[in-house]
């Protein structure tokens, strides 16, 4: 009985080691390191984006944060962006000005 369990342990001891080898060799192949180097890449870029949306949300509060400190202080609006760019602006010239002797 003692031999058989120890049969089936190696067993499953070489099947193991067997798999794990095969899992290495292939991803030691070109293909598998292009592989493992688009993951690390695609894993890269998530956290990146991930990154740059909470940082813009940050802004976003802090821009909030400031624009209540001086609306209180000041007792007057202070314009978004948009509303900023939004008023009139002084008209611009299309084309190149002509000049007098052409």
């Amino acid at each position: 009985m003692r031999r058989l369990f120890w049969m089936g342990v190696g067993a499953a001891a070489g099947a193991y080691v067997t798999r794990r080898l095969t899992e290495t060799r292939q991803r030691l192949t070109p293909q598998g390191i292009g592989a493992d180097l688009a993951d690390g890449l695609r894993e890269l870029g998530a956290g990146l984006g991930a990154f740059g949306a909470e940082v813009r949300a940050g802004m976003a509060t802090r821009e909030q944060e400031l624009t209540d400190l001086v609306e209180r202080r000041t007792g007057g609006h202070v314009p978004s962006y948009s509303e900023a760019v939004a008023e009139d602006e002084p008209a611009r010239p299309r084309g190149r000005a002509r000049r007098a002797g052409a």
